[in-house]
C-alpha cells in the first residue's frame, strides 16, 4: 500500500520515459531517497541509516525495477513495483554492485543525477567499480528528473495543502504555547508536540531564533536561554504528511514589540503581499526575486534566495534568485520567503507556501497576521 494510487506513479514514470526516449537514454539509475520514493512510493525512515544502499532503475518502458537490500522487500512489495531484486546487505565485498551490472549490462546511455542539489548515495568506490563493469556510460539526467518533478499533480498539491493547514493550526496555538521566561528549547519542544497533535506525521525540520528586536541566527539548535520581554521569536517548520512537506515560519514579539521590529515585520508582510498579488505563470524565478526584493524598499538581505520549490523534499528546485531563469508554470508549488537585515546585525524572515495557478497563486498556508503579534 502506498500513499497514492498506481495511476499516479504510472503517470510519473511514463512522463519520464518519454523524455528518456527524446534524449536517447536507455535507463536511469536512482539511488537517493526522494527519487526512489517519487517513482515507487517506497517510504521509510530506514533511509536515516547510511549502512545500506538502495537502487531503482527506470527502464525505457515498463515499471521501475528495484534493486534493494532484502530487509526492504516486504515494504517494496506493497508498492506498484513488480520486479524486486534483493541481496543480504550490508555486504562490503559486493553491496548490490553485481546485481546492478546485470540489469544495466544492455544499456549504453544511463542517466544519473549529477547536477545541483543531487548526491550519490552509494560508496564512491562501489560506483567506480560499477562504472568499470558496465558497457555503457553515465550521463547527467538531473534536468530531466527536475522537469518531471517540477509540476505537481492535484494529488500532491492536496497533500501539501493538508500539511500546511496542520502546521497553520499549530501556529495558531502560539498564545497558549509561548510566554516570557520560557526557555527557548522548551518553546521548540512544545511547538513540535503541537504539530504532532495537530496531525503532522513527522517534524524532521524545526529551526528558529529569538532575540531583542530580532534575531541573528536561524539555523542553530535552540539554547536554554529564557525568552525575554522585547524578544522576537521565530519558528520555521518543515513538517510532513505522507512524505510531503510544508515549509513556512511565523514571528511573534514577547511581551512588547519595538518600532524597529514592527517596521521590519511590516516590510516583510507587504513584500509578501505584493508577491501574492503579482506572481503569475510565465514569470521567471529571477523576476519574482526582483519583485520581492524591490518591494522591501530600504534594507538588504544576503540570504541568497527568497523562496524555493516544495514537495517531497523540504527544499526543491528551483530557487527564487537572480540567476535562476526557471519559468513558473501552473501547479508548481513554491515558497515565498523574503528576508531583511536591519539594526545591529539583526534579521527577520517571513515565509508562505503557494501553488502557481492560472491567475493569482493559491495560498496554501494560513496568511500570517498583518501586524507583528505580541504574546503576553
Amino acid at each position: 500500500m502506498t500513499d497514492f494510487s498506481e495511476a499516479e506513479f504510472y503517470q510519473r514514470t511514463e512522463k519520464t520515459q518519454k523524455l528518456m526516449y527524446e534524449r536517447g537514454l536507455d535507463a536511469i539509475l536512482l539511488c537517493t531517497e526522494a527519487e526512489v520514493r517519487y517513482y515507487t512510493g517506497f517510504r521509510s525512515l530506514f533511509w536515516q541509516s547510511p549502512t545500506r544502499p538502495w537502487f531503482v532503475i527506470i527502464p525505457q518502458s515498463g515499471k521501475p525495477i528495484a534493486i534493494i537490500p532484502e530487509i526492504g522487500r516486504d515494504l517494496m512489495e506493497r508498492t506498484w513495483v513488480d520486479e524486486i531484486i534483493t541481496w543480504p546487505s550490508p555486504r562490503r565485498e559486493d553491496d548490490g554492485v553485481s546485481l546492478l551490472v546485470k540489469v544495466l549490462k544492455g544499456s549504453n546511455n544511463i542517466g544519473l543525477l549529477m547536477g545541483e542539489e543531487a548526491s550519490l548515495r552509494m560508496p564512491l568506490n562501489d560506483f567506480e567499480t560499477l562504472n568499470s563493469k558496465i558497457n555503457g556510460s553515465f550521463i547527467d539526467c538531473s534536468d530531466l528528473v527536475k522537469e518531471v518533478r517540477l509540476v505537481k499533480s492535484e494529488l500532491e498539491i492536496n497533500v501539501i495543502k493538508q500539511i500546511c493547514s496542520i502546521a497553520s493550526c499549530a501556529f495558531d496555538r502560539a498564545p497558549q504555547l509561548f510566554h516570557p521566561d520560557q526557555p527557548l528549547n522548551q518553546a521548540f519542544r512544545d511547538f513540535k508536540i503541537a504539530l504532532l497533535e495537530a496531525g503532522a506525521e513527522e517534524v524532521p525540520y524545526l529551526v528558529g531564533g529569538a532575540g531583542q528586536d530580532g534575531y541573528s541566527d536561524v539555523i542553530s539548535p535552540p539554547s536554554s536561554q529564557p525568552l525575554k520581554t522585547g524578544d522576537i521569536l521565530m519558528l520555521d517548520t518543515g513538517s510532513s504528511l505522507k512524505g510531503y512537506f510544508c515549509d513556512f515560519d511565523r514571528n511573534w514579539a514577547i511581551g512588547k514589540a519595538s518600532n524597529l521590529a514592527k517596521t521590519a515585520y511590516s516590510k516583510l508582510y507587504n513584500a509578501t503581499e505584493v508577491a501574492l498579488k503579482k506572481i503569475r505563470p510565465g514569470m521567471t524565478c529571477a523576476q519574482v526575486f526582483s519583485l520581492i526584493n524591490s518591494s522591501l524598499g530600504e534594507g538588504d538581505s544576503d540570504i541568497g534566495r527568497m523562496g524555493h520549490g516544495l514537495g517531497i523534499q523540504l527544499t526543491e528546485y528551483p530557487s527564487l534568485m537572480l540567476n535562476d531563469k526557471t519559468v513558473l508554470r501552473e501547479n508548481m508549488v513554491i515558497t515565498i520567503e523574503p528576508s531583511l537585515s536591519y539594526g545591529d546585525g539583526l534579521m527577520m524572515v517571513h515565509e508562505e507556501n503557494i501553488c502557481i495557478r492560472d491567475g493569482e497563486p493559491e495560498l496554501l498556508t494560513k496568511r500570517a497576521a498583518e501586524e507583528l503579534p505580541v504574546l503576553d
